[in-house]
């Protein structure tokens, strides 16, 4: 009986002390070593967060306006503010989708009137003057405006979210911590120092996996997701095992399995 009571005490240390999930694991941008930070599964050349190239499957609001009534009702000039506004039983995804102007897999965009143009590899300055320069086979110079901007970042959350799912949101730019945040944050039992980005490049998706621990991470080139990336939340091996995530909880447990095994002792005795 001695013995059974010395194993009861022993499993309830080891269970104590490899369930509960440490501070560690959870406080974001920490100070830590700079090799901590990022594993990639092939090598990269870093980009400029602050320029955008348009890819595939990328929507682009595109707005055209010129002196001519005419020529603005060929071109299908609207007022996308009056539209989203009107559309606000959709999300914000979806009505862009509506009204915007999508990439397809020629990476070229069709307008109205204009034509065709290639917007694959553009960024937003040189969207507009090819835009610009189609327009002006139609109009007089300075009789005409020219906006492009990114319709909205999208990207998917999943895994260890509170909320996991596809969002879009309506900036040029957001930080990885913004993105976590309208996903309705991670998770206790998430793996934060091995979160998985998969990223969209002209070559192909490229995985990473990013230490969100390190503070480091506000000067890597992915503080700032894209469009299209997929965020995933690995889960804490103490998930796996099954344990409380709180001291709480893996007492109330320790005590189930402590009970559970005395009462096994006093039924073989």
């Amino acid at each position: 009986m001695k013995h059974s009571k010395k194993f009861v005490i022993i499993l309830l240390c080891i269970v104590l002390f490899t369930s509960c999930v440490p501070n560690k694991k959870l406080i974001y941008m920490q100070k830590q070593s700079e090799s901590d930070l990022v594993a990639m599964s092939g090598s990269i050349h870093a980009y400029d967060v602050k320029e955008y190239r348009f890819q595939l499957n990328d929507i682009i609001d595109i707005n055209m306006k010129t002196t001519s009534l005419e020529l603005n009702e060929m071109l299908n000039v609207r007022d996308n503010s009056t539209q989203l506004r009107s559309m606000d039983g959709l999300s914000s995804g979806d009505a862009f989708f509506l009204i915007g102007y999508t990439i397809d897999v020629d990476g070229m965009v069709e307008l109205p009137l204009v034509g065709k143009i290639k917007m694959v590899g553009l960024n937003v300055k040189e969207a507009k003057q090819a835009v610009e320069e189609k327009l002006v086979k139609f109009v007089n110079k300075d009789n005409y405006f020219v906006r492009v901007r990114l319709g909205g970042i999208r990207y998917s959350a999943l895994g260890e979210f509170n909320q996991p799912g596809k969002f879009t949101i309506l900036q040029n730019q957001i930080t990885i911590f913004e993105a976590i945040a309208n996903a309705g944050d991670l998770t206790v039992v998430a793996n934060r120092s091995e979160i998985v980005l998969m990223r969209q490049y002209p070559e192909g998706i490229k995985t990473h996996t990013i230490n969100l621990l390190n503070d480091k991470i506000q000067d890597s080139e992915f503080f700032f997701i894209r469009p299209n990336d997929m965020i995933y939340a690995r889960p804490l091996k103490v998930k796996q095992i099954g344990t409380g995530v709180t001291l709480l909880q893996t007492f109330q447990v320790l005590v189930s399995l402590a009970t559970l095994y005395l009462l096994y002792l006093n039924t073989v005795d």
